[in-house]
């Protein structure tokens, strides 16, 4: 659990509702979700490089927990930084915005 579902989840006990009664949890699993499904994109690439994370972090001008941190989905990188990151993973940044899906 990151720090923000913590927070959220703590919050709700606070007001006595459940989290599933909160808007706000939605919001906060949606970001947590990108944050975990770009950590996983950074470790695959990194690993297939055959990269530790210290060797990623010199290649992109950061420190090692910074990487582990953005791997373990606990923060999201801004756009500069995920170029950087991009580019020390030999890899071209693509963001993609998709409509979502009509219900039949």
């Amino acid at each position: 659990m990151n720090h923000a579902e913590w927070k959220t989840r703590r919050h709700c006990a606070l007001l006595g509702e459940t989290v599933e009664e909160n808007p706000e949890y939605d919001r906060l699993y949606e970001e947590a979700e990108l944050a975990h499904d770009l950590g996983q994109l950074v470790y695959d690439r990194r690993s297939v490089l055959g990269l530790s994370q210290a060797g990623l972090a010199e290649r992109c001008g950061m420190k090692q927990p910074q990487i582990s941190r953005i791997e373990g989905g606990g923060t999201m990188p801004t756009i500069p930084l995920l170029r950087r990151l991009a580019r020390a993973l030999d890899a071209d940044p693509t963001i993609e915005l998709t409509p979502h899906h009509a219900a039949a």
